[in-house]
């Protein structure tokens, strides 16, 4: 594709009303720029925050953690006996995400998981304000699955990377959508069929976040 479906200009405003950056956060911007590591950026970072404030989230699950950077920007929207729940199937980034979250004071209100988040949602009980899909994108539809019903009415689940993410070819996975049948790969046949899983589920209604590598945000409404 010659040009990207999220324009640059709209994420570069956005950056304008996120909330500031602490230290923290700027070191963690830093990392991920130095070395190449994904991470949704502070537009989106902002926007989880403000989910987590609109649906008073006490409760929070994250399938793929990384080094804590999407939890970081949701920890202060969270009161201290609350919980966050990071997933990392590496230790090393889960270890980093255990040291960023507890120099900026939110150690208390987190929880580090060890090993597959699909596996590790079905230890947990419900509910869960806020979900943040971002693991395996040929795994999204499963994640959703895995977490469905532990989200109260009024909660939401976010799924990043739907428009733009590695291997993702957005024009099959509008394609998918409108049932054509295209030769597409793994990855975007994983969120072509997560998109159709929240789109149909009648109780849950999903809209587009078009910032950062794009957002798919569904909430709970039944």
């Amino acid at each position: 594709m010659d040009e990207t479906p999220l324009p640059d200009v709209t994420e570069q405003f956005a950056r304008t009303l996120a909330p500031d950056r602490d230290e923290v956060i700027a070191e963690m911007d830093k990392k991920a720029d130095r070395e190449g590591f994904p991470t949704v950026g502070p537009a989106v970072g902002g926007w989880l925050r403000m989910l987590a404030r609109m649906t008073d989230a006490d409760r929070v699950f994250e399938f793929g953690s990384g080094f804590g950077y999407s939890a970081y920007w949701m920890a202060p929207a969270i009161p201290a006996d609350g919980d966050i729940v990071l997933t990392e199937i590496d230790a090393d980034e889960l270890d980093e995400a255990r040291e960023f979250l507890a120099r900026g004071g939110y150690a208390d209100r987190a929880s580090f998981e060890h090993g597959d988040a699909i596996e590790v949602v079905e230890t947990y009980d419900g509910p869960f304000d806020v979900v943040l899909i971002d693991n395996e994108n040929d795994r999204y539809a499963e994640a959703f699955a895995a977490v469905r019903e532990k989200v109260p009415v009024g909660g939401v689940v976010a799924a990043d990377n739907v428009v733009e993410a590695g291997t993702l070819d957005f024009e099959a996975v509008r394609a998918l959508l409108a049932g054509e049948d295209v030769d597409a790969n793994a990855t975007s046949r994983g969120i072509a069929t997560y998109l159709e899983r929240v789109r149909d589920d009648p109780d849950f209604e999903t809209g587009l976040l078009p910032l950062g590598e794009g957002v798919a945000v569904s909430v709970r409404v039944a």
